[in-house]
This record gives structure tokens, C-alpha cells and sequence, in this order.
């Protein structure tokens, strides 16, 4: 067969990336045997016992191998840039849906029921956000640094995102925020990223500190960046330098000058005479940004406005937005309680079975941790502890190496592409990959809150394992549609 240019199409082994099929094959093989292990007990059964997690496990994969022949052999790729509408508006319609009429699950009304089997449409969500970002984002004259075509694009990331939020399900939407390294790739301002890292950053000080450092640190930053933006470095260490300074040690400067508790001085804040001080420099810093027009520092004074919001709302978003074990999770994360018996519980005992690995592990159906049961949702959320435990540091380094793989081929792949739906689809799906990576991994170590988010591939369930078959075979299949003629 040949194309219009005369050339002639390659055939099926070549133009399938075998090497990503391979590193998809071996994931799903260590999550099964994985599964068995965190479930049999001292006598196991079958690892194909349907009545147990690894024999369900096994029905999954097959039909999970039945999408990625479908997607790969029987769909056209070209189908996707068109119904990728009509399927985002679907399941945007089933995530609506699911509030209504699903089952409620660990606190989270994200599942719907059939007889048994369970479906979260929140996992297919990251296919259709995905495949709607590439359509949108690959249209002809398309320019994210134009104010229509940003909020556009926000907005197909944030309704999802908004909607698995009203579910309940934190840890869904935090994937979301993933796609940031796809939009930065597109062109997006790493000044963005930044922010996004001050804005967590805020957050997290105002939880464990006070208002008054988070916007102490908000203002230095910020300063800091406006100044070496303008060329006028020097003028923030010369006048900003100890005006921060000062402004630290006006607590202790207070309660120095307070000695008795009822007096007018005693009422007043430390951190209204910081927001005094910001409300009389902010009006002198706006008026020569616009004298200047210095965009960047215009764009700076609203984030740090914005960002002094943040903190003020930062008490109402930990206490009326976030679920009850959602907060004391972050609240033993950062170190604001100690519950080693309560919801800090399983980081404790994961983090007991992956030191107990040691090196080489305890031998496949050895560990105690595991065997005994110590760790709860050890075949979801926490099966990476069973591959620590059993398989030890090279068993844990070997599947994050598998994952490294997934990704970087992914973004060679992408990168490579000739057609920029491919190379945006292809980004996306690495963003999810690392997300869910980074958080499931980084729950099991203590790194990160528990917030219920699978291993890609490996941990137990349908949904997970259907949804990232769809994800990753989808971009094969683009990807093999371009390599035919090249």
C-alpha cells in the first residue's frame, strides 16, 4: 500500500512501538502477581481464584487486553480528534451523574454500581480532558498566550476538575493539576509553575506557621522577582532586604512594648501592620508598573493580591472544603498532630514494610506486613509497600525505572510526532502517569497525604486498569498512524 507521496506503508512490527507494549505488559504482570501476594494467606489459593482480588485481577487484565487489541486494530485514530466533543460532554454528563445516583464509597459518592461491579467514571475523565485539550489545542491559529484561548483551555481542565471535587474525591482531581507540564510544553509561562508551587507553598504556611509568615514570605518573593524582572536587584537588597527584616521582628517588637495585655497596643496585630504596610507600597508599585508598562510586574502585584487572598481562605478551604480524614491526613503529614495509631496508621505500617525489605526483600509470599494483613488497602492504595516489602530496594527501584521508561518514551514518541493533536494527547497522558506516580508513591513513603490515588498498571481494580489501557493504547495507535509512513 502505498501514500499520495509514492511512498510504501510499513508494516505492523514496525509501526508499533513494541518497547512501550512491552513496558505496559510488564507493569500489569508485577501489579497481578503483586495483588496475589498482598491478599493470599498462609494456605493461598489459585492466583486465578475469582472469589480473591488476583482472580478478578486476571479478568480485568483480559479485558483490558481486549480494549488495547480494539483500540489498536479496529478503531481508526482518526476517529478521536473528531468525537472528542461528543465524548468529553459524555462524561462530563456521567461525573454529574454519579453525584446523584451512585454509591457512596470511603466517604466519596464517585462510583456507580452494577450489581457488584464498580465503575468511576472519574478515571475515564482523564481520557476525554486529555483527548478535548488535544483537539482544542491543535487547531490552526491556536496561541495559549492569548486570553481567549487560555480560558478556554482552563476551563476544559477545571469543569472535570470542579465536579470530581463535589465528589469527594480530592485525589482524582489533584491529577488535574498535572496538565500544567503539558500547557508549559505548549508555551505556557514557567512563571505559572512558579506560582502554582507559591500558592501550596502558602497554603502550607498558613496551616503550620501563621497569615503572618505565609505574606511576610508572599511579599520577599515577590519583591524579590519583580525587581530581578526589572534589571533593579540592588534596590531590593539595599531597601527591601531589611524592610522584610523588620517586618519578622515586629512580633517580637510588639510583645516587647506590651506590658499590659488590655492596652490599645496590645490589640493590635502583627499582622495588620503588615497588611498596612503592603496596602501603602502596593499603590506606589502599581502606579510605576503602569508608568513603565512593566507587564510582568503588573501581573505580579495580582498575583500577590491574589495570593494574600489565598491565605485568608486557606482556614475556610482546610475546614469546610476538605473532608474530615482528608484534613487530619495533612494534618499528621505536615506534623501538626501525631496519630501513629489512627489515620497514620497505614503510612506507618507501609513504611514498616518497605524497610523491612532491606535490599533484596523478603522473598515473593514472605513478607509479614503483607501476609499478616498490617496494611490496610494494600492492593490499591498502597501495593507499592507489598513490592518494598517483598522485592526489596532493587524491586522498588526496578518498577520506578519501568515507569521512567513509560513516561520518557511516551515524550520521545510526542515529541517526535509530525501532528500536534498527537504530540498534546501524548504529553497529557505522561502528565497523568507522573501524577498518579508521584502521589501514590509518595503516600506510601510518607510524603505526600492519603488521598486515595492507584499505582498506574499495578494496583487492584477495573476501572484504573481499563481507564490507562484506553489512555496509553489510544496514543500507540496515533503514534503507529504516523510511524506507517516514516
Amino acid at each position: 500500500m502505498r501514500d499520495l507521496g509514492g511512498h510504501r506503508g510499513r508494516g505492523l512490527a514496525k509501526t508499533i512501538d513494541w518497547k512501550l507494549v512491552i513496558c505496559y505488559l510488564l507493569l500489569v504482570l508485577i501489579g497481578w502477581v503483586n495483588i496475589y501476594a498482598s491478599v493470599q494467606s498462609a494456605e493461598p489459593s489459585s492466583i486465578f481464584d475469582t472469589s480473591c482480588r488476583s482472580g478478578m485481577q486476571a479478568i480485568w487484565i483480559g479485558t483490558s487486553l481486549v480494549i488495547a487489541v480494539i483500540i489498536l486494530f479496529v478503531l481508526s485514530p482518526r476517529i478521536y480528534e473528531g468525537l472528542s466533543l461528543p465524548i468529553y460532554l459524555f462524561v462530563i454528563g456521567l461525573l454529574v451523574a454519579v453525584i446523584f445516583l451512585g454509591v457512596e464509597v470511603k466517604g466519596s459518592r464517585s462510583w456507580f454500581d452494577f450489581g457488584g461491579i464498580r465503575f468511576q467514571p472519574a478515571e475515564i475523565s482523564k481520557i476525554s480532558t486529555s483527548l478535548m485539550l488535544a483537539t482544542v489545542m491543535s487547531q490552526l491559529g491556536y496561541r495559549i498566550g492569548r486570553a481567549r484561548d487560555f480560558i478556554i483551555t482552563a476551563l476544559i481542565i477545571l469543569l472535570p476538575m470542579g465536579i470530581i471535587v463535589l465528589q469527594s474525591e480530592t485525589g482524582s482531581a489533584l491529577v488535574y493539576v498535572g496538565f500544567i507540564f503539558m500547557l508549559y510544553r505548549e508555551g505556557l509561562s514557567g512563571w505559572l509553575l512558579f506560582m502554582v508551587g507559591m500558592a501550596i507553598l502558602l497554603f502550607i504556611l498558613t496551616l503550620t506557621a501563621s497569615p503572618f509568615v505565609a505574606i511576610l514570605v508572599m511579599a520577599g518573593v515577590g519583591s524579590f522577582c519583580m525587581c530581578l524582572y526589572s534589571g533593579r536587584l540592588k534596590w531590593w537588597f539595599i531597601i527591601g532586604v531589611p524592610l522584610i527584616v523588620l517586618m519578622a521582628f515586629v512580633p517580637s517588637i510588639m510583645t516587647a512594648l506590651t506590658e499590659d495585655p488590655e492596652s490599645f497596643i496590645a490589640s493590635i496585630k502583627p499582622l495588620y501592620i503588615l497588611l498596612g504596610a503592603l496596602g501603602l507600597a502596593l499603590p506606589f508599585a502599581l502606579y510605576f508598573a503602569f508608568r513603565e508598562m512593566n507587564r510582568f510586574s503588573q501581573l505580579a502585584i495580582g498575583a500577590m493580591i491574589a495570593g494574600t487572598m489565598l491565605v485568608f481562605s486557606a482556614d475556610f478551604i482546610f475546614n469546610s472544603v476538605l473532608q474530615d480524614h482528608q484534613r487530619k491526613r495533612i494534618e499528621v503529614l505536615l506534623g501538626m498532630k501525631e496519630d501513629p495509631s489512627g489515620v497514620g496508621y497505614n503510612v506507618n505500617q507501609s513504611k514498616i514494610a518497605i524497610g523491612s525489605g532491606g535490599v533484596f526483600g523478603k522473598g515473593y509470599l514472605n513478607g509479614t506486613q503483607t501476609t499478616f494483613g498490617f496494611v490496610p488497602e494494600q492492593s490499591t492504595d498502597f501495593i507499592f509497600c507489598t513490592i518494598g516489602e517483598e522485592w526489596g530496594f532493587f524491586g522498588c527501584t526496578f518498577v520506578i525505572l519501568l515507569y521512567v521508561f513509560l513516561i520518557w518514551r511516551i515524550i520521545k514518541n510526542a515529541e517526535r510526532s509530525r501532528e500536534a493533536f498527537t504530540r498534546i494527547y501524548g504529553y497529557c497522558v505522561a502528565c497523568c502517569i507522573f501524577m498518579h506516580l508521584f502521589i501514590n508513591i509518595g503516600m506510601t513513603i510518607g510524603l505526600m497525604p492519603v488521598i486515595g490515588i492507584p499505582l498506574p498498571l499495578i494496583s487492584y481494580g477495573g476501572s484504573s486498569l481499563w481507564a490507562f489501557t484506553a489512555l496509553i493504547f489510544i496514543f500507540i495507535a496515533l503514534d503507529r498512524n504516523e510511524r506507517k509512513y516514516f
